[in-house]
């Protein structure tokens, strides 16, 4: 079973490596998605995968950029069958 998460974080989330970790972490797991700044000063992330690993992309992100994160809004969407995980400009 494969499921997509479309991720937004807020807070102090652009210039501090944010999207550098996060495909740093996405390739330690089985999945695949995107990671983007928004030009609200929010970073987009949608990743899909199976759930342990997408649970685990999530997980291991908040962890490691706690000090940085002070809203994270979730929404669950279809998974569309993306290939790799990227930065995007």
């Amino acid at each position: 079973m494969t499921i997509c998460k479309h991720v937004y974080y807020s807070g102090r989330v652009q210039g501090v490596g944010f999207r550098y970790t996060t495909q740093q972490v996405a390739q330690e797991y089985d999945v695949a998605g995107f990671v983007r700044n928004l030009p609200d000063g929010r970073v987009e992330v949608k990743v899909e995968g199976s759930p342990e690993q997408v649970e685990g992309v999530l997980s291991a992100l908040a962890q490691r950029m706690s000090g940085y994160i002070e809203e994270t809004q979730v929404v669950d969407e279809p998974p569309q069958g993306a290939k790799g995980f990227h930065v995007r400009y």
